[in-house]
């Protein structure tokens, strides 16, 4: 790698800091919007169609963004040169090192599509840098990463926008919106699910890393490991170091407008979470199989209590109501069914069927990006602002260190600490690693 300045600090990584109360952390990161809190607009004089945007991640997610960006970044140089001619930009806007894109002085935004264990370092980079960013879901790897990521948005007064599509999809406000008007009461209950058949990674032994990776930058701040093909491309998800299973891949959508739609705007108390391997005998970490639920006291007054159930199943084709995924919202005065494959149905108290619509998808990717370009132009937050991917975000990582444990969690949303349980609390963090690297966010 060439010898190049650091965009960020590095730290050393030891006992997790003391947890900052979450009055004064939403008070640090502004989520209280004030006008001098807005994030920062295009440059002087900058004409509205002249945005500039780097590509940060090549793969599967980031092909939908090729036609889009302005430079890209990969370290598979075999899908670099794909992105770059899909692109259509030269060898010198082509690069394998992420901080060519944020010297760059004339890129406004950065699209992050790298693994789950690039997301935060690589967005919270492009915050100090004075990038706008739109980065996949889930925002980060681990709760820790959240937490900076919000902060570096707000301290930066940039836009970021979280990956979660349906936020900008018209079918799917317009549904929530039905909730927010009473159509089946006080919704107290929300339950997602995410059923499919998953193939099986195998037993794989490590093995030298293709010739056109630059292994080292893929693994980037992650604990070195022996490069292995069942944990490198399209099988990252399944592994501690790299990714957040189907929970968060998957389960990142349903989980965040299932609590959109329940109106939990804040963080749990307390976490059940069971699951495990009952189904593939291969090398992948993740569970196949969990149930987890979620619980939100509000203010503790009878009937602000909400509670968020996540069932996981991928291993079967026998889906919920016909559909892989979605979100079943149950409320004092009926049922509503919502999925992002285009189906609605709302149920009164009586079981009748109110309404019953379906309709067919949309380029929710492509639409969710021009809310984000549309932020960045007019200083308002983006559909799915980083306080909402930090709360979406949250109950993925509580429920991932509840299965890793092995038990329930209780979890302080003042604090933001897990209580009483010092191996848990550890996992809201990670291990980085060990020489240092120079996108090892600061504060970790």
């Amino acid at each position: 790698m060439i010898p190049r300045r650091d965009v960020t600090l590095r730290c050393d990584v030891g006992t997790f800091p003391a947890a900052t109360s979450r009055r004064t952390f939403l008070r640090q990161t502004g989520a209280g919007v004030v006008a001098a809190s807005l994030p920062r607009t295009l440059r002087a004089g900058q004409a509205d169609n002249a945005l500039r945007i780097g590509l940060i991640g090549c793969g599967q997610r980031g092909r939908w963004f090729y036609e889009r960006a302005n430079y890209v970044c990969d370290p598979d140089r075999r899908r670099l040169a794909i992105a770059a001619e899909k692109a259509g930009v030269d060898s010198a806007h082509a690069t394998t090192d992420l901080r060519h894109i944020l010297d760059d002085k004339e890129i406004d935004a950065v699209v992050i599509a790298a693994p789950d264990h690039w997301h935060a370092p690589a967005a919270i980079m492009a915050c100090e840098a004075g990038k706008h960013v739109y980065v996949e879901k889930p925002c980060s790897h681990n709760f820790r990463e959240a937490q900076l990521l919000l902060e570096a948005a707000r301290r930066n007064k940039v836009v970021v926008q979280h990956g979660t599509q349906q936020r900008s999809r018209a079918f799917t406000i317009e549904a929530i919106q039905m909730l927010r008007d009473g159509v089946i009461g006080d919704v107290l209950i929300a339950k997602a699910w995410n059923i499919q058949q998953r193939s099986n990674i195998g037993h794989v032994q490590p093995s030298a890393p293709p010739s056109e990776v630059d292994y080292d930058i893929w693994v980037g701040p992650a604990e070195m490991v022996p490069f292995q093909a069942n944990r490198f491309h399209d099988h990252w998800h399944w592994w501690y170091n790299f990714g957040t299973g189907d929970i968060g891949n998957d389960g990142a959508h349903e989980l965040d407008y299932a609590r959109w739609g329940l109106g939990a705007d804040t963080l749990p108390s307390k976490v059940v979470a069971l699951g495990g391997k009952y189904f593939h005998d291969d090398d992948q970490q993740f569970p196949d199989t969990a149930t987890c639920v979620f619980e939100y006291p509000g203010d503790g007054v009878t009937g602000s209590q909400k509670q968020l159930i996540f069932e996981m199943r991928l291993w079967s084709r026998n889906y919920p109501l016909n559909c892989d995924s979605g979100v079943e919202f149950f409320g004092t005065k009926g049922k509503m069914f919502l999925s992002k494959r285009g189906k609605l149905q709302v149920i009164g108290e009586r079981n009748e069927v109110i309404v019953e619509k379906k309709v067919e998808k949309s380029s929710q990717p492509l639409e969710h990006l021009d809310d984000f370009l549309d932020a960045i132009r007019t200083g308002r937050r983006p559909n799915a602002d980083i306080l909402e991917a930090f709360h979406s975000v949250a109950p993925i990582h509580l429920a991932n260190i509840a299965l890793r444990v092995g038990r329930s969690l209780e979890f302080d949303p003042e604090k933001q600490a897990i209580v009483g349980d010092s191996a848990a609390q550890q996992l809201l963090s990670r291990t980085y690693r060990s020489d240092g690297h120079w996108a090892t966010p600061q504060g970790v």
